[in-house]
């Protein structure tokens, strides 16, 4: 089995707010893949003196404990608990009511010698290949289709000069429509204190005999097809199957800082955190 994974914060001093795991139980059968993307939070307080990371660490350690130890619970199950366990370790403490309180992006993936299921919440992606060679990205699109009023605000903001008090106003605007569709019908979903988000995940499983390989992605590395178009998702699949994940990373590094006033190809942060896993089953 080959296993490779890659990490990078965007900030060097920042922490990365990214989380990777795989774990590969003893017993032999079969293993399992976590990614989370830390949401992070906007300047001022957010009900929760927690940071993103302690958030995530202990996210990303509940599923990859429940994705192991409890294989008869559904992927679905193993985030509505290790959500509801998270929100257990702050909940006397912080207001989990709050909408910007700690969140994440979730790829789950378990296999077995019979089957492998998976998982995906928020803008994070996975990618399987076939064993006839074919690459299938899982994508939770809900994102990425928000209602074409937002979409407008963020053409607005684009439109105007940086640094501006304009954009400043039309960036405020933008940034609270889209958080109004934070969590909620009609928008977008993350993991977050509420465990019934979990059924909002896209989910899925195939034959074990169909699949030779997985791959994960914070938005951060999937950059190399969203923002930057450097290939479709087949593409960098080949690229991680061929280089690895530690050259996508570097590589959407290299475009980052081909563009760094963020003209040529528009984004949120100038650099984002990227994590990649890569295995192949």
């Amino acid at each position: 089995m080959r296993i490779e994974l890659a990490t990078e914060p965007g900030d060097p001093a920042r922490p990365n707010e990214d989380f990777a795991s795989v774990a590969l139980p003893a017993s032999g059968q079969g293993g399992s893949l976590v990614l989370l993307d830390g949401v992070t939070p906007p300047e001022g307080a957010v009900g929760c003196p927690h940071s993103v990371p302690w958030f995530i660490a202990r996210l990303g350690g509940a599923l990859s404990e429940l994705s192991v130890s409890r294989r008869d619970m559904t992927l679905t199950e193993v985030l509505s608990a290790a959500i509801s366990r998270t929100a257990d370790a702050h909940r006397s403490t912080c207001d989990l009511s709050h909408p910007r309180t700690p969140q994440a992006t979730v790829v789950l993936v378990r296999w077995d010698a019979e089957r492998v299921e998976h998982l995906v919440l928020s803008d994070s992606a996975l990618l399987i290949a076939g064993r006839d060679g074919s690459v299938t990205a899982i994508l939770d699109r809900r994102l990425a289709e928000l209602p074409p009023t937002v979409w407008a605000l963020r053409d607005q903001v684009r439109a105007l000069p940086r640094g501006s008090a304009e954009r400043d106003v039309a960036a405020r605007a933008y940034g609270a429509a889209v958080e109004a569709l934070r969590n909620a019908e009609d928008g977008f979903f993350t993991a977050a204190t509420d465990p019934s988000a979990a059924l909002r995940a896209v989910t899925g499983e195939l034959p074990r005999a169909e699949v030779t390989a997985v791959a994960a992605l914070t938005d951060g590395a999937g950059r190399w097809v969203e923002t930057f178009r450097e290939g479709d998702w087949t593409d960098c699949f080949t690229l991680l199957r061929k280089q690895g994940p530690q050259h996508l990373v570097d590589r959407v590094r290299e475009l980052e800082h081909a563009d760094p006033d963020r003209l040529a190809h528009p984004r949120g942060k100038r650099h984002d955190d990227a994590a990649v896993v890569y295995a192949e089953l």
